[in-house]
């Protein structure tokens, strides 16, 4: 029953994001949205660790199976990446114009990478019934 709250959550913050890249042209509202979109991502890892001790899990890399190596592989570069974005994210904000066409590039890269993490969680994640 777990399993489903956290998928949902998971493809709610692919949704945001989405209406994040959407609203870009909207500077303040863009800004809200991805920064929501990014702490909730960061709070479902938590809740994630919490209820099914996940690290510990993810620390056992070579006994896992391959599909929830690639899924925390994923999980952790797209965590990375908010980073990065936020890091460009806000020299845009301070008028630094030439970081512009990087922060759209790695946008769009962050936004598949956390779609992929959303694809590969149905069979890394998720319990067989």
């Amino acid at each position: 029953m777990e399993a489903w709250l956290m998928q949902a959550q998971s493809l709610c913050i692919v949704l945001l994001m989405l209406l994040g890249i959407f609203k870009r042209r909207q500077r303040q509202l863009h800004v809200k949205i991805m920064s929501l979109a990014m702490i909730w991502d960061v709070l479902l890892i938590l809740q994630i660790e919490l209820s099914r001790s996940a690290i510990l899990k993810a620390s056992k890399a070579i006994s896992n199976p391959m599909m929830l190596n690639i899924h925390v592989s994923i999980a952790v570069t797209t965590v990375v990446m908010y980073g990065f974005m936020i890091y460009t994210g806000r020299a845009l904000l301070s008028g630094r114009n030439e970081v512009r066409n990087k922060h759209k590039l790695l946008g769009y890269s962050t936004f598949f990478m956390r779609i992929l993490t959303f694809v590969t969680s149905f069979w890394a994640v998720v319990p067989k019934a």
